[in-house]
């Protein structure tokens, strides 16, 4: 450990200074490690609910695709849906998490026709599948806010965790040997001083 410090009140109080900023800095960083990791573990379970349910419902919906297949022909399938021109917006707005810069994905207010050809031509497997479909969208666009809020987290975890540990077994542990080094030191020189003294007053008093 490098001592190599100048051994001088002036020095052992700016040292006193620093330690107390660095004991501080320490405590809040550890509570925000503590309110990250408990938000973060919240997100993962959110992030395996949502997963589930996206899952859930796309095998419903391919589901019910196959169903229909089964029924109608696949070049009618093809035009049915593939006269589909509306769309569904998405926009991603960032927001300010945990002192991070989230992604929040917002969905257009207005929802399109989900149906793009006539219901009576078709059958109900498959109004039911492109249903479900639809309706497993939405938890998608959260399941994708999740997981990127999920990823960024865990980057500002670890980030965290190396300046907590940097500050508790190095600089911490680094000023306080430094500012014991310097007590010791003046501590020394204050006896030396002291030895000096008694000495020139017993010169004195024996001259």
């Amino acid at each position: 450990m490098n001592l190599q410090v100048n051994p001088t009140r002036m020095e052992l109080l700016r040292l006193k200074k620093r330690l107390r900023v660095a004991v501080r800095g320490h405590k809040l960083l550890k509570d925000k490690l503590d309110e990250l990791m408990k938000n973060f573990l919240e997100l993962v379970e959110e992030n395996r609910r949502l997963r589930t349910e996206v899952e859930e419902g796309l095998t419903r919906a391919f589901r019910g695709f196959a169903m229909a297949r089964a029924v109608l022909s696949w070049s009618y399938l093809e035009t049915a849906l593939g006269a589909h021109r509306e769309r569904r917006g998405v926009t991603a707005k960032p927001v300010r998490r945990m002192n991070m810069e989230i992604p929040h994905f917002l969905l257009d207010e207005e929802e399109p026709n989900i149906y793009p050809y006539g219901l009576a031509e078709t059958t109900g497997d498959l109004d039911e599948a492109v249903r479900r479909l639809h309706a497993v969208f939405k938890p998608l666009v959260q399941l994708a806010e999740v997981e990127k809020t999920v990823e960024l987290m865990a980057g500002e975890i670890e980030r965290t965790r190396r300046r907590v540990n940097a500050l508790e077994h190095v600089l911490i542990p680094q000023l306080e040997e430094q500012a014991r080094y310097i007590t010791m030191k003046l501590e020394e020189n204050e006896r030396g001083n002291l030895v000096r003294l008694m000495k020139v007053k017993e010169i004195v008093g024996h001259g």
